[in-house]
């Protein structure tokens, strides 16, 4: 009886919480520059959690000369660029952990969402876009490294890139690094919530299973590590996504062992000489090698450039690659031999020449440009006809790219209810994407961004007959919001949400994403379009 009245009290908090949002949606518009006067009052006068620097000093509303440029400055897609994309009542960027604590009870309080934005890539917009009234909580400040080379761990706060991780580790050791994404200007914050997958991945697994600790701030202000947060959350945390459970501070990661010399290749194959071939057998070849190998296939409308990371000598490779994958034909000239740092600028696409230091330089962006991609996860191999409906719609676009991210390796062996992340027995990971610059528009002509989008949906469309369905699956870290999206007032239902985009993300794992939510967020204050609703349960055991 009791539990039944908690959840019935509970639902009845979520209801009203929602009238609440409504009632303040209708009174302020969400371009309104007017922010309550109330949620002022309460970043001054909160003085619960106290600080070494105000508050309000950080805090930039559209009034502000710098408000335009430092709410564009860590837009990566500028799809989200236009004037007709939603604005933030306020930006904070917090340079405490108790602003970031202010932010959210304040926020709570005078019922604005909160978007939560660590700085590097959102290919959705997600972490700085809302339909209501909303604030930006931006982390880029809260960007500390701290390496402990003899205990082999790390503690990185959110608002840090890939690339200060990265150059962090290799200024204190040329033979420790870190399985995270392969491009440096990723955020932390978001790609550790989302598992976090790139060149180390079949030797380590996912950056977020190499993740040992946490701080976050929940909905009631408090910071918790993982002892405090207990098991259930510190688990939704690593994968199931950013800005549903609340707000990570900071993560404790357990470094890995990499060689002093590495491998990096990038032999191009071209259409004309059978790179469509080449790809076919690619997938039969990867699952069978070493786990010190991880390739990245990269189609476009010119062929197809065959990316490898091989974690020893260039000798060992083309012997491995002779045996396995002949038709290749990897010369040693295809491949270089470097410290594992160099690699992360040399397969990332950095112009050669440029020290590591560049990964320090945010502002080094050559990759900002108009965005929207879609993800297959690929369990069985694709039969050819896939490969030449691939090529033909590369060739057809001007701006398309494919790539092929390879699995395998220690992934198969982990279980796939671990982490919320439960791709774990798919041989690789296609991800479709068009990279664009918006020209003028005339009369009677569909805009670039109409354009491109619909040409990226029939390649999906395309290859609807070939990859997993029931459902079909998507990497929650390459957003995808054609999915379905949870209404503006978070009140979508677990059903919906399931049916729509959860499965798709997160298979069976989504129940119990959604049970937690509910258990540490009753009223779901942190959400956006696709967060994680909360499941009411009679029976924690549920889980």
């Amino acid at each position: 009886m009791g539990s039944m009245m908690m959840m019935t009290m509970k639902k009845v908090f979520i209801i009203l919480s929602s009238v609440h949002s409504l009632f303040f949606l209708l009174i302020l518009p969400v371009n309104s520059n007017l922010i309550p006067e109330s949620f002022i009052h309460c970043l001054s006068s909160d003085h619960q959690f106290p600080s070494n620097t105000s508050i309000l000093s950080v805090t930039y509303v559209t009034t502000n000369a710098s408000y335009q440029s430092l709410l564009h400055s860590c837009v990566q897609n500028l799809r989200f660029l236009s004037s007709d994309t939603p604005k933030p009542l306020a930006i904070i960027t917090a340079l405490e952990y108790s602003h970031v604590q202010t932010a959210v009870t304040c926020s709570k309080s005078n019922g604005l969402q909160i978007r939560i934005r660590s700085g590097g890539h959102d290919f959705e917009g997600l972490s700085y876009r809302s339909q209501v009234p909303f604030v930006i909580l931006d982390l880029r400040n809260l960007k500390s490294v701290s390496i402990d080379i003899e205990d082999g761990s790390a503690w990185v706060e959110s608002g840090a890139t890939l690339g200060e991780l990265y150059y962090a580790i290799a200024e204190k050791s040329p033979v420790h690094g870190f399985p995270a994404g392969s491009y440096p200007g990723v955020g932390i914050g978001g790609h550790f919530s989302g598992g976090g997958v790139g060149y180390l991945v079949r030797k380590y697994g996912l950056a977020a299973d190499n993740v040992i600790d946490a701080l976050v701030v929940d909905v009631n202000g408090r910071i918790l590590d993982k002892e405090s947060m207990g098991s259930d959350l510190f688990w939704a945390i690593r994968g199931g996504g950013g800005g549903s459970f609340g707000v990570v501070l900071a993560w404790r990661i357990k470094l890995v062992q990499v060689p002093a010399v590495v491998t990096a290749c990038k032999p191009i194959r071209t259409f004309e000489h059978g790179a469509i071939d080449l790809l076919h057998k690619w997938q039969y070849v990867q699952p069978k090698l070493s786990e010190k190998i991880t390739s990245l296939p990269v189609s476009n409308r010119l062929g197809v450039e065959f990316n490898f990371l091989f974690l020893g000598r260039v000798e060992e490779l083309l012997e491995m690659t002779e045996d396995e994958f002949p038709e290749l034909q990897l010369r040693k000239e295809d491949c270089s031999e470097m410290s594992w740092i160099e690699s992360v600028l040399f397969l990332s696409g950095y112009p050669g020449g440029n020290s590591i230091e560049i990964l320090k330089n945010r502002a080094y962006n050559p990759f900002r440009v108009h965005l929207k991609l879609k993800t297959d996860l690929i369990h069985q191999p694709l039969p050819y006809e896939a490969f030449e409906g691939m090529r033909k719609w590369n060739t057809g676009v001007d701006s398309g790219s494919i790539f092929f991210q390879s699995y395998g390796g220690i992934m198969k062996r982990i279980s796939e209810s671990e982490l919320p992340f439960p791709h774990r027995k798919v041989q690789y990971e296609i991800l479709y994407l068009m990279g664009w610059m918006e020209g003028d528009k005339k009369d009677g002509e569909k805009s670039s961004s109409e354009k491109y989008i619909h040409q990226l949906g029939e390649l999906y469309e395309l290859m609807t007959p070939y990859v997993a369905d029931n459902p079909r699956s998507a990497y929650v870290n390459s957003r995808d919001l054609d999915l379905g999206t949870n209404d503006v007032f978070g009140t979508t239902t677990y059903s919906k949400a399931e049916n729509d985009w959860g499965l798709r993300y997160f298979k069976n794992n989504f129940r119990k994403l959604a049970i937690i939510k509910a258990e540490v967020d009753p009223t779901n204050f942190f959400n956006h379009q696709q967060s994680i609703p909360p499941l009411f349960v009679t029976h924690h055991n549920e889980l």
